[in-house]
C-alpha cells in the first residue's frame, strides 16, 4: 500500500502532466515500470504518421533475414515523385542496406528508404505482405501503411497504436543503436564521402537518454516525433503528432521531459564588473 506522502506526489505528477498545454493535436506518454498513461490527448484519433512510418520499414527488412551487407543502388524510380522533397543521396548511388538503413533511420532519407522496400526480398508486393502481417502482428488495428516512406498521407494510426511499435522497435538492437546516433559519414556516388545527422535536436543533448528516435513531417502530419526515453531513473514512451510547427514538437518534448525529471542545466551569469572586480 502506497504511503499517503509518496501517493500525494504521485498525484501531483500524474496530474500536472495530463493538465500540460501540448502544440502537438495528438498524444501520448506511457510509464514503461507499469503501463500507466500519464498524458493523452486525442490519443486514439487517426491521422496521417510521416515518417514515423520508416520505424515499421526497419523492423520489416531485419525480420526478412536479408543480407545488411549486400550493395543496392538508388534508382530513379526511388526519388520522391509525391511531394517532390530533396534528398542527399544522388541517383546512381551504391550503398549497403546497412547503410541504407542508417540513412532511411538517422536522417529520414526518402530514397533510401524506397530503396529497402523495392529490393526486399521477393520485391515491393512481398513488403507489403510482410507490413500487414507485422501490424496484425503487434496488434495495431487502427493503423494502415501503404508504402515504406511516409511520404503518403495514407499511411495513418493513432498515438496509442504507435506506442505498441515503438515498444516493439526497440527490441531491435539495430534499430535502437542507428536511431540514437547523431551522425555517421557515408560513401555515395562516385566516392564521394557525406556526413549526415539525427533530426532529432534532443539526441547528445546533456541529460537526455534516448533509447529510440524518430521523427516525421509532412503537411498533412504535421511534426511528429516518437522516442523512449529514460530521465530521473524513469522509462517513458511519448509519441507526439501533430504540431504545426517543427520547434513545436521540440517544446513539447522538453516539457515533458522537465515533469519526467530532467532539469535543464542553467549557466551562470558573471557580469562584467563582477569579473573586472575579481
Amino acid at each position: 500500500m502506497l504511503k499517503p506522502k509518496l501517493l500525494v506526489v504521485l498525484m501531483l505528477y500524474c496530474g500536472s502532466l495530463s493538465a500540460m498545454q501540448l502544440s502537438a493535436q495528438n498524444a501520448i506518454v506511457v510509464d514503461e515500470r507499469n503501463g500507466q498513461v500519464l498524458l493523452e490527448k486525442n490519443a486514439d484519433a487517426v491521422v496521417p504518421i510521416a515518417s514515423l512510418t520508416k520505424l515499421m520499414t526497419a523492423m520489416v527488412l531485419l525480420d526478412s533475414k536479408a543480407n545488411m551487407d549486400e550493395k543496392i543502388s538508388i534508382e530513379e524510380e526511388d526519388k520522391d515523385q509525391l511531394k517532390h522533397s530533396r534528398s542527399h543521396v544522388p541517383i546512381g548511388s551504391s550503398l549497403t542496406r546497412r547503410e541504407a538503413l542508417q540513412l532511411a533511420l538517422m536522417s529520414s532519407d526518402n530514397r533510401a528508404a524506397a530503396a529497402l522496400s523495392r529490393t526486399y526480398p521477393g520485391g515491393q508486393g512481398a513488403f507489403m505482405v510482410a507490413v500487414k502481417s507485422k501490424l496484425i502482428a503487434l496488434g495495431m488495428g487502427h493503423t494502415v501503411i501503404r508504402e515504406a516512406t511516409g511520404l503518403s498521407p495514407e499511411n495513418t494510426s493513432t498515438a496509442a497504436d504507435l506506442v505498441k511499435m515503438a515498444q516493439a522497435a526497440s527490441r531491435y538492437p539495430e534499430i535502437t543503436d542507428i536511431t540514437t546516433d547523431s551522425e555517421d559519414s557515408v560513401t555515395l556516388k562516385n566516392g564521394l564521402s557525406r556526413e549526415f545527422h539525427n533530426t532529432n535536436r534532443l539526441i547528445g543533448k546533456k541529460g537526455w537518454d534516448i533509447l529510440l528516435s524518430k521523427t516525421g513531417f509532412t503537411n498533412e502530419a504535421g511534426a511528429c516525433l516518437i522516442m523512449r526515453v529514460k530521465l530521473a531513473g524513469k522509462k517513458a514512451t511519448m509519441i507526439l503528432l501533430n504540431a504545426r510547427a517543427g520547434s513545436a514538437r521540440w517544446t513539447d518534448a522538453l516539457n515533458i521531459g522537465k515533469l519526467l525529471g530532467y532539469k535543464e542545466e542553467i549557466k551562470a551569469k558573471i557580469s562584467r564588473r563582477h569579473r573586472r572586480h575579481h
